[in-house]
């Protein structure tokens, strides 16, 4: 007990340094995107009688200012607007706002003080992070205070929160800067920036979150942002559909999320982080019913949140939205935050061996279904989308396994990369429809069939998407190797000796789902060489297809949206250094999973009885080398069977057949959806809902059936009232006599 106690003073010293350093401010965080917000809205609606009524009146123009004026005949110019959409062209609009220079210096400034703040707290929490057993937390005033239930509006501070931080302020700076470039034509250029804003203060309130309901507020509110940047340019259906259907899918997650928050409290009195954690540890039943039921809605709400099966046919669709918006929200946070939530519930997953093998076999199965509808897909932001998928079932794979550090290790590689490829797709597209603008072509400027040859117009952006490629395959020395390789060895350690190896998954031993799980995830990973080459191949190598008169006008992207990629190129390779394996004698080893052990160390230790996993390191070695072969593999198959003198414009292009087809269709699945659930559901609305309950029962027998019982009552009283006195007198002697008859004869 004076241990015990010896600690808690220690840990509340440590806290009581903390606040006397920068992590006081830590409120102005996500209050800095908010006034950002604010401010870019206010700009928004002041100058919303500005510009085209219609914003698919006229194409966007992405080059248009990048030389700092319109470009001849910027207005006279129209592109079939329906065949651009229907590939998800971010291209629409063309009057410059009269506030797009006051936009373009408050969107990326709030971001970049918030990113400074945080960098700060980070620094100064250096210090005191090895004296901290409990996090860091700011209560601001009591939200919901009804009976036993009290849920604060409070912010916690711990290494996990911090890490993801760092991670939203960081690349979302750099994607706040590139948007400056790519979106500053736009005549709703400030009300992009106010959305950007606002999902980055809602994305800070969900890993600042100090409980489940303030986390869950920042879940539905970059909910609400990504539906409304999906669907940014709403005026084309298309865009507007996918909007919708993002925001769909996910409702069904979030009730999952929903209901594992109320048997929480229900069953544990109390939804904070901390004290949840408490409770379970005394309370919880290991590998019970109650918390493994908990466990697997918590984890359909992220399946909604973070693309995994069935519900990630959203995120594909997503790409309707401007570029910028897919890597930040759609590669780097949103979509990560079902793995953060994992990670952040690691106490609840720890003694729910069935539900992680579930997150495991899930994310393991999404990471090769997606994988092989990326090798058939001719739209380079959908290339990457279905990549999306596929790392984040890496990144469910490695929290389900329990190798928490691992799994947030990729999260944070993946940002780097992820948003490089997006953000050089972005300046791909911006050079392809600044060249079809100046020639006045309707081709499509996201397909690389298109494309080709481009690495001698965009060297920069060639070389730097080359890093990210390589990082994503798993190519040492880059990032991507070191975070891959850490899960995938962790499946397999865990596979020998952990409490998931001795449970069983629907009547499956533990080990043999590990083991054929560690298979899936080799064979994704040769996948994702193999179709990450082909994307470099066809959009970069060969021949240009891009058109004789366009060849003129490609061009490399401006400064402004260069200059983060160069920086994203160099997180991409080095930033594998943040956890260096321990068969490296140089650099900071094991650096990420000591700085998160205090907040996840123990549940890590709880999956592997107790004791850190090791294996020989022939093993290891023989486990790292199938990891780098498998990439090396996959590279040279897509090099040695792809040739991009061959492929011819899409114009041109012969229809897929057979399985290519169905790769090309993404195995008809949006096509299932739609007969077995939507239009169902449809026809049962339309049908029984609407014209049965709504019209018929509710309309036709409660409203309009009562109206026509009174009308018939009136009817039936006006008709007994004729006006003639003598009748009056007549019926009342004649309901005397009956009366007086009726006593009578009684």
């Amino acid at each position: 007990m004076l241990l015990i106690g010896q600690e808690a003073a220690t840990a509340a010293q440590a806290t009581s340094a903390l606040s006397r350093t920068a992590a006081q401010w830590l409120w102005a965080v996500p209050l800095l995107p908010l006034l950002g917000f604010v401010l870019n809205g206010a700009l928004a609606l002041v100058g919303s009688h500005l510009g085209p009524a219609d914003p698919s009146a006229a194409p966007h123009d992405d080059a248009s200012h990048a030389g700092g004026g319109h470009p001849a005949g910027a207005h006279d110019t129209a592109h079939d607007t329906a065949h651009d959409s229907a590939h998800g062209d971010d291209h629409h609009v063309v009057a410059r706002h009269r506030f797009a220079a006051l936009t373009s210096i408050i969107g990326p400034a709030v971001l970049m003080l918030a990113f400074l703040l945080s960098a700060a707290i980070f620094w100064q929490f250096r210090a005191v992070a090895g004296d901290m057993h409990q996090p860091y937390v700011q209560r601001y005033f009591s939200w919901i205070p009804a009976g036993d239930l009290r849920i604060d509006a409070a912010l916690m501070l711990d290494q996990l929160s911090l890490v993801m931080v760092l991670v939203v302020t960081g690349v979302g700076t750099l994607i706040h800067v590139f948007s400056v470039g790519y979106m500053r034509d736009d005549p709703s250029y400030p009300r992009y920036f106010a959305y950007l804003n606002l999902f980055v203060f809602f994305m800070l309130l969900l890993v600042l979150g100090a409980n489940y309901p303030v986390l869950f507020v920042g879940w539905e509110g970059v909910g609400l942002c990504s539906y409304l940047l999906i669907g940014f340019w709403f005026s084309e259906k298309v865009n507007a559909d996918a909007g919708k259907k993002a925001f769909i899918v996910n409702r069904i997650g979030d009730f999952g999320f929903m209901i594992a928050m109320f048997m929480l409290f229900a069953n544990y009195g109390t939804l904070d982080f901390h004290a949840l954690s408490v409770a379970v540890g005394q309370n919880a039943v290991y590998g019970g019913a109650l918390v493994t039921t908990i466990c697997l809605f918590l984890f359909l709400g992220c399946t909604g949140k973070s693309a995994q099966i069935p519900l990630y046919v959203w995120l594909p669709d997503a790409m309707a939205g401007p570029t910028p918006v897919s890597a930040l929200i759609h590669a780097a946070t949103m979509v990560t935050a079902g793995v953060y939530l994992i990670a952040r519930s690691h106490f609840l997953f720890a003694i729910a061996p069935v539900a992680s093998l579930t997150v495991v076999v899930i994310g393991a199965l999404t990471a090769v279904f997606a994988a092989t509808i990326g090798l058939k897909q001719w739209d380079i932001k959908k290339v990457l989308a279905y990549s999306t998928v596929s790392q984040l079932g890496y990144m469910f794979v490695g929290v389900g396994v329990g190798a928490y550090s691992a799994g947030i290790f990729h999260l944070i590689t993946h940002a780097f990369f992820k948003a490089l490829l997006f953000l050089g797709s972005g300046s791909v597209i911006f050079a392809m429809h600044r060249a079809y603008h100046a020639t006045h072509s309707h081709e499509d400027a996201q397909d690389m069939r298109n494309m080709g040859g481009l690495r001698r117009y965009l060297p920069y952006t060639f070389a730097l998407m080359w890093i990210a490629t390589l990082a994503i395959a798993g190519v040492p020395p880059f990032a991507g190797f070191f975070s891959k390789d850490e899960i995938l060895g962790s499946v397999f350690m865990r596979a020998q000796h952990s409490t998931l190896a001795d449970a069983r998954w629907l009547g499956i031993p533990g080990n043999i789902v590990l083991y054929v799980c560690y298979a899936l995830g080799l064979a994704a990973a040769l996948m994702t060489a193999i179709y990450m080459t082909r994307m470099m191949i066809y959009t970069f190598h060969g021949p240009n297809r891009t058109g004789e008169k366009e060849r003129d006008h490609l061009a490399e992207a401006p400064w402004v949206m260069t200059g983060p990629l160069l920086v994203l190129g160099i997180l991409s390779a080095v930033g594998g250094w943040l956890n260096l394996p321990k068969f490296l004698t140089v650099g900071p080893i094991g650096a990420l999973e000591r700085w998160l052990e205090p907040v996840v160390g123990e549940s890590a230790l709880r999956i592997t009885h107790g004791e850190a996993p090791e294996v020989a390191h022939s093993v290891e070695y023989a486990l790292i080398g199938a990891a780098v072969a498998i990439a090396v593999i996959g590279i040279w198959i897509a090099w040695s069977r792809l040739d991009p003198g061959k492929l011819v414009p899409k114009a041109q292009a012969p229809p897929e057949q057979g399985f290519e087809r169905v790769l090309e269709h993404k195995y008809y699945v949006d096509e299932a959806y739609d007969r077995a659930v939507v239009r169902p559901t449809y026809a049962t609305s339309r049908n029984l809902l609407w014209r049965g309950i709504d019209i018929g029962l509710i309309d036709g027998l409660f409203v309009n059936g009562s109206a026509w019982l009174a009308r018939g009552l009136g009817w039936m009283g006006s008709a007994l009232q004729s006006g003639q006195v003598g009748t009056y007198a007549w019926v009342l002697v004649l309901g005397v006599l009956a009366v007086v008859g009726a006593i009578t004869l009684r």
